[in-house]
């Protein structure tokens, strides 16, 4: 799923040593630095990591503004999913995007949301961030994301990942962007909300449905459907007695 695409001389400089650096592991409750300061590309302004997400479940992903490879797709596949998920930009989930190359500024941040997310409802709502090297660093470390400068071929070795946060900015799961679907996103998101978005089917499906992480899916859980189905069974019963005994005691 944490496919890693960069140039192909990128292959040549790299040593096995930084590629096995090039992987997604957060700690158990790994926390986003919510204190960080960055750049808002759209408004050229100071914002804080925690305005960015603004008690939202967030849809965090790391980025090379001007990567031409997995980056632009990442990007695209990513609003299209978030399109197909019903819920609201800005309302129901924060979509934030943070630069890992320092030396790209708030243009090139702008020129990929303009070129490759081509959701104007999404885009006008995405906080594109820019940051000096401490504040990636920082925001990297904290929730297990590794990436590789290669200052020979002017890229960046890093997974192709995305980071869901909870409203809090703990992080909640890792997905693939690359492989997401409305469904299972919509899902994502309620659950790492905690209910705040979506309704109450999504809560019902959840008790249904668990995340499967080596697929990327949230998948059927078997004991827990037959659970409710048996407690749906119960209540029906209960619910059918108490009616016959009614109309048995006024017959």
């Amino acid at each position: 799923m944490l496919a890693c695409l960069w140039p192909a001389p990128a292959a040549a400089r790299l040593t096995q040593a930084e590629l096995a650096r090039v992987v997604v592991a957060p700690e158990p409750d790994a926390q986003a630095p919510l204190d960080l300061a960055f750049t808002d590309a759209a408004e050229g302004r100071p914002l804080r990591l925690s305005e960015a997400i603004g008690g939202r479940p967030t849809l965090l992903l790391p980025v090379d503004y001007t990567c031409g490879n997995v980056c632009d797709p990442m990007l695209s596949m990513s609003g299209n999913a978030l399109a197909a998920t019903g819920l609201e930009a800005g309302r129901d989930y924060s979509l934030v995007l943070v630069g890992l190359d320092p030396r790209d500024d708030t243009a090139a941040a702008r020129r990929m949301l303009d070129q490759e997310l081509g959701l104007p409802a999404i885009a006008a709502r995405t906080r594109a961030l820019v940051g000096d090297e401490a504040a990636v660093r920082r925001l990297t470390g904290a929730l297990g994301y590794g990436f590789v400068p290669d200052p020979g071929t002017d890229s960046i070795a890093h997974p192709a990942a995305a980071l869901l946060l909870t409203p809090e900015g703990r992080v909640a799961r890792i997905l693939s962007p690359l492989a997401l679907n409305g469904r299972d996103l919509r899902l994502a998101l309620v659950e790492a909300g905690e209910g705040r978005a979506g309704h109450l089917g999504d809560r019902l499906a959840l008790l249904c449905y668990g995340f499967d992480a080596a697929r990327g899916i949230y998948t059927p859980l078997i004991h827990r459907i037959l659970g409710v189905a048996a407690a749906a069974t119960v209540i029906a019963l209960a619910l059918g007695i108490l009616l016959l005994s009614r109309r048995t005691r006024r017959a």
